[in-house]
């Protein structure tokens, strides 16, 4: 199957099935699923978060527990701006600052609560949360398929912000692994140079620790963006190399 299919295969059986959340339809999106708050305290019973201080978080609502988490831990979070569509492209949610944890990292109210920074303001980050369509058990995720998050890990890279070290983590419903004993797809999935792997990918039911093989992108593939893509992306064009 190529990606858009798994896609396809993975929404339709989130709706089917009645394990799909608000908001509706799964489909186009990083779907949100029955159980997330349960992998979200999965997800900090591990030794990758307890070491973790600061967090680069995706936008989406499966991942909204992991970032109130996070934020309840006192933990600083990052949220890209979507689309990276400014050039302080990441908005920053420091607990010490904020004066309701519960509603400031949901993408309708984190601009107003946060402080929206450009990539160098960031520094390190201890730990990055994606969020999957699909993934397998050694760590090859599917996203929407916009590439948003893999560019958000790759700007970051860029700067020395994260590096091959880094751990990377998903919470996923058990129908969204592939190959998994509870997923709906049984099949290999294809691997761009781009991707970003899973060290970590976490359900309602179980922690899986991938020691995935993939390689982790050193950086901002420029040869795989086309030249309108990077000139709608403010992080992008004004570090384009000559």
């Amino acid at each position: 199957m190529d990606k858009q299919t798994i896609r396809e295969t993975v929404w339709d059986a989130l709706e089917e099935r009645g394990i799909a959340r608000f908001p509706f339809p799964p489909h186009d999106r990083i779907p949100n699923f029955e159980g997330a708050s349960e992998a979200a305290q999965r997800l900090t019973e591990t030794a990758v978060w307890d070491a973790a201080e600061t967090v680069k978080a995706n936008p989406d609502s499966p991942q909204l527990p992991v970032r109130r988490a996070a934020l309840r831990a006192g933990k600083t979070v990052y949220m890209a701006v979507p689309r990276l569509r400014d050039e302080r492209c990441f908005y920053e949610l420091d607990p010490d600052e904020l004066d309701d944890i519960e509603a400031a990292p949901a993408i309708s109210n984190v601009a107003d609560h946060a402080r929206q920074v450009g990539p160098e303001a960031v520094g390190s980050v201890d730990l990055v949360v994606s969020g999957s369509v699909a993934v397998t058990e050694d760590g090859a995720r599917i996203g929407k398929g916009e590439g948003y998050s893999d560019l958000e890990y790759a700007v970051l890279r860029e700067l020395g912000l994260v590096d091959e070290t880094t751990p990377v983590v998903t919470t996923v419903h058990e129908l969204q692994i592939v190959g998994g004993p509870g997923g709906v797809v049984d099949t290999s999935v294809p691997v761009d140079d781009h991707d970003v792997p899973m060290d970590w990918v976490v359900t309602p039911e179980r922690t899986v620790e991938t020691e995935t093989t993939h390689t982790t992108p050193a950086g901002v593939d420029w040869d795989a963006l086309s030249t309108d893509r990077i000139d709608e992306i403010p992080v992008l064009s004004t570090r384009r190399p000559d």
